[in-house]
């Protein structure tokens, strides 16, 4: 298998990430060095052998280093000089207090330091480490103006001890991150025989989406294992309950609902929650996850008051009551409790929402509304010119049809957009 653009890769750090690393990128077809403080490792891939255990992993290194496109050595400047991109995969374990430590990945950033005040070649240097956002421009601050000739990426990694050849070679996701767009491109064209479509994005966000894989993974896996142990105390297979879950593509194993914006609400997610962990504590069954859902979402409606009232306008106007768009649906609505809070603190307040007429609601859905909102009448606005005319500052608590948002950009008056509705860019687009 050979890359249609073949490249010389310095890969720093021969531990799991490492080694995978650079033995699938010699299969791919570059040219691969590895680089590491430790001769056991160095000496076991030079004689052709793996450092550790890792299924297929020997195969690619007898393959890599019989074809010559896989070397390994101690010497990171001799290295350095005859590659194109460097790679760093070194460790950055956990410190006493939870912190990333980045001993090893600074160490690699003095030998870059040396290495380009002579250099006159370009350099791209790809940190493959699970660093945290922002890590990548802090090491490289003061090396970005000193030597043009370097750029910086990061390229986080998504493999599995146990299958991390597999998913090197199959992989569901590859990303690549940086602000210079010709050196993500050089990086993600180490991929191209792989067939699989790179995820181009900004350096921040290459370096933030490893942690919110491994966090979303964890989730899931705490997510299973609660609703197992509640579902065998209620005598109903956890298997099949789970299986069943995931048939579901559409909404339950998919993107649906993994989308950014405000607290969640309506007649069904509140309710249904606190009768689950309701009755998971009446068993003496400890669901700390489940039970932190719903303070994980008051939390959440905490910040966005705190956005609303960071604005200091006396007068807000707030476009959506219902708890989504599309629906007259009032109850446990996210926005009532927060203009609850805002009239409390003496704040002026005018609503509109396009399905909600109170002339026309009635049951459960008005006594909840008058219950939070006494003085619902007086302060809801049946026309959205009205109250975009009277508000100093714009609310928007559900997204806006597009005449909507028109109406809401043409005002030019400060937005707080909860729902990362994003009105401005698609107004301009449409």
């Amino acid at each position: 298998m050979n890359s249609p653009v073949q490249h010389t890769v310095a890969v720093f750090g021969l531990g799991y990430v490492g080694s995978v690393t650079a033995a699938c990128l010699a299969h791919l077809g570059h040219s691969v060095i590895g680089v590491d403080k430790d001769d056991i490792k160095i000496n076991s891939i030079l004689a052709a052998h793996a450092p550790f255990y890792e299924p297929g992993l020997e195969e690619l290194i007898r393959e890599g280093v019989g074809s010559g496109r896989l070397t390994a050595t101690k010497d990171a400047q001799g290295a350095l000089e005859k590659a194109d991109i460097a790679m760093l995969c070194v460790g950055t374990p956990s410190a006493p207090n939870g912190n990333l430590g980045l001993d090893q990945l600074e160490r690699v950033f003095v030998e870059l330091r040396h290495h380009l005040a002579t250099r006159q070649k370009p350099l791209i240097v790809a940190v493959r480490s699970t660093v945290f956002p922002g890590t990548v421009e802090e090491l490289s601050a003061d090396l970005v103006p000193a030597f043009p000739q370097a750029s910086f990426v990061s390229n986080p990694e998504f493999l599995r001890e146990g299958t991390a050849v597999r998913d090197f070679m199959e992989p569901s996701l590859v990303v690549v991150g940086g602000n210079e767009r010709a050196a993500v491109d050089a990086v993600a064209e180490l991929y191209a025989p792989l067939g699989m479509e790179v995820s181009c994005v900004s350096l921040r966000t290459a370096e933030m989406i490893k942690y919110c894989c491994n966090a979303f993974h964890a989730l899931k896996i705490a997510f299973a294992n609660e609703v197992g142990a509640l579902a065998s105390r209620l005598l109903v297979s956890p298997e099949e309950v789970m299986q069943t879950l995931c048939r579901d593509v559409k909404l339950n194993v998919s993107a649906a609902y993994l989308k950014p914006g405000f607290a969640f609400g309506g007649s069904c997610l509140p309710k249904d929650l606190r009768a689950l962990t309701y009755r998971a504590l009446r068993m003496d069954l400890k669901l700390p996850l489940l039970e932190s859902v719903l303070s994980s979402n008051e939390r959440h409606l905490e910040r966005g008051i705190q956005d609303i009232l960071s604005t200091n306008a006396g007068r807000i106007g707030i476009f959506g009551l219902a708890f989504k768009e599309n629906t007259d649906d009032l109850r446990e609505s996210p926005i009532i409790t927060a203009i609850e809070q805002l009239i409390g603190k003496g704040k002026d307040v005018r609503i509109y929402d396009p399905h909600i007429d109170l002339d026309s609601i009635y049951g459960s859905n008005r006594s909840y509304l008058v219950n939070s909102l006494p003085h619902i009448s007086r302060v809801m606005s049946r026309e959205l010119g009205e109250m975009l005319e009277w508000a100093e500052c714009v609310v928007i608590a559900q997204k806006p049809a597009a005449d909507a948002a028109r109406a809401i950009v043409n005002t030019r008056k400060p937005v707080i957009d909860l729902v990362r509705a994003r009105i401005a860019a698609e107004t301009a687009t449409s």
